[in-house]
């Protein structure tokens, strides 16, 4: 999955974004990213160009629902992320580059839906 995301936090966190999601046989599908959450952040930041790589899918379809996500973050100008998140016994790789001021530790989910 290629992916962008851009927000902002003071307590919750909350980003938004695009991707496409690109299978090994050609299939594709255009997906909104919706990450939210809660615990002790500040900060504003967007990550352009990022990667996202799935594991244990058998159709496009799979990567569609909400993912479990924690973080800690510290991060001024340009940053970047890794991080795995998991839905059930789907786990998804991220990892880009971006930009902003961001500040602590956040728990909550990424939720990827289809983008018609």
């Amino acid at each position: 999955m290629r992916f962008s995301l851009s927000g902002w936090s003071v307590i919750y966190k909350h980003m938004s974004g695009k991707g496409v999601v690109t299978c090994k046989n050609g299939q594709t599908m255009k997906v909104k990213l919706d990450s939210h959450g809660g615990g002790l952040t500040a900060g504003k930041s967007r990550i352009d160009d990022g990667i996202g790589n799935f594991s244990d899918i058998t159709k496009i379809s799979d990567v569609l629902g909400t993912y479990a996500q924690a973080d800690a973050s510290a991060g001024a100008v340009k940053s970047g992320t890794a991080q795995v998140l998991t839905k059930g016994e789907v786990s998804l790789a991220l990892s880009g580059a971006g930009q902003g001021i961001e500040l602590g530790v956040s728990l909550g989910g990424l939720t990827i839906s289809e983008d018609k």
